[in-house]
């Protein structure tokens, strides 16, 4: 099974894609139509898949841009589902009032709805569609419930022609989801090495590991990868400081750039730009420093000294 079967395009490069800059946020001030189109021209050089997460007027405005300056990328878009039951074992808190949950339910509902209007709306841009992201694994803090996410992946493919996935760690893809896997055209799995305390000389094999583990679970389900990646700053909550920097980012980018393509596997990168308004006010929080370019857009070593592996 390949991609050209499932999702009717070719192995490329991808990565995942979100705008924020200093001072804006989801749900707050979003980026320009300017600043979206300076983000996506330093980025077509490289790739050609851009996963988006949520749909809202951020991704409103990355599809009318790709439009209207003909740029030549093709989207993974995604419904950002929200909690629809409270998760007693989230860290930072996946506790939520009855009324919230209600609410949820129902924004939910809405966030399917335009996710199915909007690949309607650009079928020649936009490839595939998720049903959500890292909403059943144990940690999260806005959980769902499997069953609510087979009828969103139903309603999608009922009113919607792309192919559908639901974008979540591998460790539930395991078992928890199972349900999931025949109701789904494709996995899509994350791994994330340093945050299971892993060392740059262990990434690229436990990386393989995880990929593998649901991929010869699931013989005849194609598994892309939707997020793998490397931070480069750290606090020391949750990644250990040693564990992260510029070059160990690119030792692991050209690493797994290296085996998709021996291996054939569709990898997005997590993720194109640092994104300022993630996880605490720490600046050294590690949700801010995932990406290949600074928040400020500058290149990361990663990026200085790139050499694309997979074209």
């Amino acid at each position: 099974m390949n991609y050209s079967e499932v999702l009717n395009i070719g192995l490329g490069n991808a990565i995942c894609y979100s705008g924020f800059r200093e001072g804006q946020q989801p749900g707050g001030k979003y980026p320009s139509y300017d600043e979206i189109k300076e983000d996506l021209l330093i980025l077509k050089g490289n790739w050609k898949y851009l996963r988006l997460y949520d749909c809202d007027p951020h991704t409103d405005t990355v599809l009318e841009v790709i439009k209207k300056e003909k740029l030549d990328f093709k989207v993974m878009l995604g419904a950002y589902i929200v909690a629809e039951m409270n998760n007693q074992a989230c860290p930072w808190g996946g506790n939520y009032s009855e009324e919230e949950l209600i609410h949820n339910k129902a924004k939910n509902l809405n966030q399917i709805q335009k996710l199915i209007q909007t690949a309607n709306d650009y079928p020649d841009i936009i490839f595939s569609l998720s049903a959500g992201n890292e909403a059943c694994v144990e940690w999260t803090d806005h959980y769902v419930p499997v069953d609510s996410v087979i009828k969103y992946v139903r309603m999608i493919k009922a009113g919607a022609k792309q192919p559908v996935t639901f974008c979540e760690n591998y460790v539930p893809w395991l078992d928890k989801l199972k349900p999931l896997v025949n109701e789904v055209d494709f996995v899509s799995i994350h791994t994330y090495p340093v945050w299971e305390y892993k060392n740059i000389h262990e990434a690229i094999e436990y990386t393989k590991q995880n990929y593998f583990a649901v991929a010869d679970t699931y013989p005849d389900k194609l598994v892309v990868i939707t997020e793998a990646g490397w931070a480069t700053n750290s606090n020391g909550q949750g990644i250990e400081q040693e564990n992260v920097n510029e070059e160990l980012q690119m030792i692991y980018y050209n690493d797994l750039m290296a085996w998709c393509k021996e291996d054939s596997v569709m990898t997005f990168v997590f993720e194109a730009f640092d994104e300022l308004w993630k996880g605490s006010p720490d600046h050294l929080e590690p949700e801010k420093h995932w990406g290949l370019f600074k928040n400020d857009r500058t290149p990361k070593m990663v990026m200085r000294k790139v050499k694309n592996i997979m074209n």
